[in-house]
């Protein structure tokens, strides 16, 4: 067995565009379904961990994976060199390493993104506009406040117990446990807050139709939070990054995770924001508007 096999299997999209049986990855890395017995499709493997759960290390990869150093350094390399991923450098380093030059951290890139098959995005799509016909679309609403409920009920012992200044973090930790690789930033606008961004959306291409699922999120952020939040931009609406901006907590007067806040102000456009390692964003990065 080459150094690139490995003695789990599954289904990936694979990054050159040649479509594959549609798989998830689940805790760990582990799939199921087809072997992985060639380097393309461990390559791609390694793309869809990096969708969905970066930024990441390489060793981290290397872990799930089970590749040698010189073997996931070699997928990096070349999955670097068709603009599939990106290197970004941490803003807080996440373990202490000692001496020596800092981790690189890889992330998907836009091309990377939709290079994927999103092989159930027709058959989603279809239910909801079935939904839509028979029930209204006041049903659509409902079914995405019904499918984020039980994401808010985990989240949210997680977030009340984080101390008032760090629940925004906190939350795009949990985000990121689930796979869509968030962060927390200082707000650049005038007045303060924080910005939450998340590099990877799953429904993205179904919430492109029906911006109920994007309007159900941003109202269980507020819940969470207990301050009023604005999505400034989605993945579903052409921008790089989900960027929801979160209001400092002394406007609404509370310290609570959970209280009802304020208002929400769902939807909105933006130019594609900063990544995590960032927190100021220039009028140039978010195409022309200041967020």
């Amino acid at each position: 067995m080459s150094e690139d096999q490995t003695t789990t299997g599954g289904a990936a999209a694979r990054p050159s565009g040649v479509p594959s049986s549609p798989g998830h990855v689940g805790g760990g890395g582990s799939l199921s379904g087809v072997g992985y017995n060639t380097e393309r499709d461990t390559r791609a493997r390694v793309a869809r961990l990096i969708l969905e759960h970066g930024p990441v290390t390489a060793s981290t990869l290397g872990e799930r994976v089970g590749l040698t150093p010189a073997a996931i350094r070699r997928h990096l390399d070349a999955l670097l060199a068709e603009g599939m991923i990106e290197v970004r450098k941490a803003r807080v380093p996440q373990t202490r390493r000692g001496r020596g030059r800092p981790a690189k951290w890889f992330a998907i890139t836009d091309a990377g993104r939709s290079a994927f098959v999103h092989a159930y995005d027709d058959l989603a799509a279809g239910a909801l506009r079935f939904l839509a016909e028979k029930a209204g679309e006041h049903a659509v609403a409902e079914f995405a406040r019904r499918q984020i409920a039980d994401l808010e009920r985990r989240y949210l012992p997680v977030v009340q117990d984080a101390p008032p200044q760090q629940r925004v973090r906190t939350l795009a930790e949990a985000l990121s446990g689930d796979g869509y690789a968030a962060a927390a930033a200082k707000a650049p606008q005038p007045g303060g807050g924080e910005q939450l961004c998340q590099h990877h959306c799953p429904v993205a291409h179904v919430a492109a139709e029906f911006p109920q699922l994007c309007e159900a999120e941003t109202e269980a952020f507020s819940r969470l939070l207990g301050t009023p939040v604005q999505r400034l931009a989605t993945i579903a609406h052409g921008d790089g990054i989900c960027t929801t901006h979160v209001s400092p907590r002394s406007l609404c007067g509370t310290d609570r995770a959970g209280d009802p806040a304020a208002s929400v102000t769902p939807g909105g456009d933006a130019g594609d924001q900063a990544s995590p390692e960032r927190t100021q964003i220039s009028d140039e990065d978010s195409g022309g508007t200041s967020l």
